[in-house]
């Protein structure tokens, strides 16, 4: 087995490490201060993106993406994730969801997306339904040959700059032996569709300025021409396409904690305490080494997931490993990298307080260690029917 990377692959962990560096970093205690990414700091980023080729390069050749490998494309997210959220954001990487797109979607959706001319947003979560996907109360009913939508949905990140939002909603109940259970389907809403409403969301403590917001439907109207994919299909598209939010959320956490693991070390080196640096002191030397073990476990595990999809096989179980491993890994090292600092640690002198309250949130979004590990569960147990 070969576990190193081609010069090519080395090649973008450079480029978007860099990037990372010179282009994010100036700018993050400003965001973290301010809660805000000004526009013109967000439309320079993806400007610098486009022109370094890196825009979209999720996504295929055929549609003008950079045709990266899923393994490839990990190894961004991973630099991307040493960086701030809300700045990152506009190194686009538009939902894959959209090649489901048809061939008049793809004209107004799938091509502006990635060409970086429009941005999207997903929206599915609800205040009573995050987990529990088929407890959505927003629903959309026939009239007259439209969909009228009334709901809510809420939590929806990178909302405020989107233009367009990628809607799960249910269409339908269907009558089964484990009782009733919901029909979703997949909806491109523009914004500023009548009856279509975007509000400021909550007041997070993770990742300052990129924010989440609430979005409203009262009596909106889409016509068919507005389905993505087929009609009460939306647990097909979702199953498709959404593996790639676990990894991303795998990937950055292991990105952010290389990044904190830095920290960590330089400090235990230059830190002195009774005549000696603290990284001499077993109790900080064991840490240290405990996490950066956990690091490269979590690194290779979420590496080993999108090698997995590149290579044609099934990756539910192993995604899902690595989420719920590479984002308590993530939580391990922020909390000890704060405790190695001491009380210097929640000051906002150094980033270590803000790294700790933003890795609380990647055990949560994006499925929650629970339901990763339900999913880990069920598919070791189902074959044997259990």
């Amino acid at each position: 087995m070969h576990f190193g990377l081609s010069d090519e692959q080395e090649m973008i962990v450079s480029t978007v490490r860099s990037f990372v560096e010179n282009e994010i970093y100036p700018h993050e205690a400003e965001v973290e201060r301010t809660g805000q990414v000004p526009h013109e700091l967000g439309q320079e980023i993806k400007q610098k993106c486009i022109d370094l080729g890196f825009y979209a390069c999720n996504f295929p050749e055929e549609v003008g993406g950079a045709g990266l490998s899923h393994v490839d494309f990990t190894l961004v997210e991973r630099e991307l994730g040493r960086g701030s959220m809300a700045l990152t954001h506009f190194f686009g990487r538009p939902q894959n969801i959209l090649m489901a797109c048809n061939d008049e979607q793809r004209e107004r959706y799938l091509l502006p997306a990635v060409r970086g001319e429009r941005m999207d947003a997903l929206a599915m979560t609800e205040p009573d339904a995050g987990s529990d996907v088929r407890g959505m109360k927003c629903s959309a009913v026939r009239d007259g040959g439209d969909w009228v939508i009334n709901g809510s949905k809420h939590f929806i990140s990178g909302a405020e700059h989107a233009d367009f939002f990628i809607v799960f909603v249910a269409t339908g109940v269907d009558e089964t032996p484990r009782g009733p259970k919901k029909r979703i389907t997949t909806f491109l809403v523009d914004r500023g569709t009548p009856g279509f409403e975007v509000r400021d969301g909550y007041n997070s403590v993770s990742h300052k300025g990129y924010k989440n917001c609430i979005l409203y439907f009262d009596n909106c109207r889409l016509p068919d021409a507005q389905v993505l994919g087929e009609v009460d299909g939306g647990f097909s598209v979702m199953n498709e396409w959404l593996y790639a939010t676990r990894i991303t959320v795998a990937a950055f956490s292991v990105g952010r904690a290389r990044r904190c693991f830095d920290y960590a070390l330089n400090y235990a080196a230059e830190r002195k305490q009774f005549g000696q640096p603290i990284g001499k002191f077993q109790g900080v030397s064991f840490q240290i080494a405990d996490m950066i073990t956990e690091i490269d476990a979590a690194d290779w595990l979420t590496l080993a997931s999108a090698w997995r999809l590149d290579q044609g096989l099934p990756a539910n179980r192993e995604i899902a490993s690595a989420k719920v491993y590479a984002s308590e890994t993530l939580a391990k090292v922020t909390d000890t990298t704060l405790q190695i600092f001491g009380g210097m640690g929640l000051m906002d002198d150094f980033p270590i307080e803000r790294f700790w309250r933003d890795a609380r949130v990647e055990r949560i979004w994006d499925g929650t260690s629970e339901i990763q590990r339900h999913i880990i569960s069920r598919d070791l147990l189902r074959p044997l029917g259990a």
